[in-house]
């Protein structure tokens, strides 16, 4: 009697083709180029890649490091790194940092030529007198016998610290500097009345800091003794009234006695 195969039997073998009617695929050829074994792990000949290590070995970590790394991120470091290796080294340089050294202070004595130039008496006619009765030599004049004694250049005036401002006046530490040994420090001091006025009183400051340095070396030194100072007026100078030419008080002032008031003040 006529029986019917189980239908998943059939689905079988409807499904299952003979082998020789099994058709491969084409496989779709490789785009990597094949590399050759030999120089898979070998891109570089033997003496090449000899030198090359040679001459890694042989440099500094960070021109190492400075060399593998590439890209643009790697660029901009390698730039910051060469920057602050660059600072460091001006950090680190035979610079002195005179904001706040004292090298060369009382290393040894200037010598004599220098020494004469500095200690020579001044000329009564370099010496001014303020109307009340102060005696003082111009700052130009300080300038004179240092560019004398030292050169043009081989002195200056360091900051010390910044400037510091009060209602009426504004002062400054300086140092002075002379053929690179640190010489005096002093701070200077110069009213103002307008803030508009600040970088003028600044340049006053400066030379009134130098004026007190310079006494450390001598300079001017009779301007701050009181028998010198007795006699020079005594002789020079001349204290009588004056007349202030728009009020029309009167004051009694000083004055060199080769000389006259300066405006608006004239003798009584």
């Amino acid at each position: 009697m006529f029986r019917l195969r189980p239908l998943y039997i059939i689905q079988r073998n409807w499904q299952c083709a003979p082998y020789s009617k099994v058709v491969k695929r084409p496989t779709r050829p490789s785009t990597t180029p094949s590399i050759p074994k030999s120089t898979a792990h070998d891109p570089k000949p033997s003496g090449a890649v000899h030198s090359e290590s040679s001459s890694v070995s042989s440099a500094t970590p960070t021109e190492a490091s400075a060399s593998t790394v590439t890209g643009p991120s790697s660029s901009s470091s390698t730039l910051q790194t060469l920057a602050a290796e660059h600072l460091a080294a001006l950090d680190h340089s035979d610079s002195t940092a005179w904001g706040n050294s004292y090298e060369g202070l009382s290393q040894q004595s200037f010598p004599p030529e220098i020494a004469q130039v500095l200690l020579r008496p001044l000329d009564p006619k370099d010496i001014e007198v303020k109307p009340d009765g102060i005696v003082y030599l111009p700052e130009i004049k300080y300038r004179r016998i240092l560019n004398r004694s030292f050169g043009p250049g081989g002195w200056g005036l360091v900051p010390r610290g910044p400037h510091t401002v009060t209602e009426r006046k504004l002062s400054r530490e300086y140092a002075l500097i002379c053929l690179g040994r640190f010489v005096s420090q002093a701070r200077g001091e110069q009213e103002y009345f307008n803030p508009n006025g600040l970088a003028t009183a600044s340049e006053g400051c400066k030379s009134n800091a130098l004026m007190r340095c310079c006494k450390d070396l001598g300079i001017a030194s009779e301007l701050w003794d009181p028998g010198f100072i007795l006699t020079f007026k005594k002789k020079h100078c001349v204290d009588e009234w004056a007349v202030h030419m728009e009020k029309g008080n009167k004051r009694k002032l000083w004055r060199r006695r080769d000389r006259s008031f300066e405006y608006p003040w004239k003798s009584a």
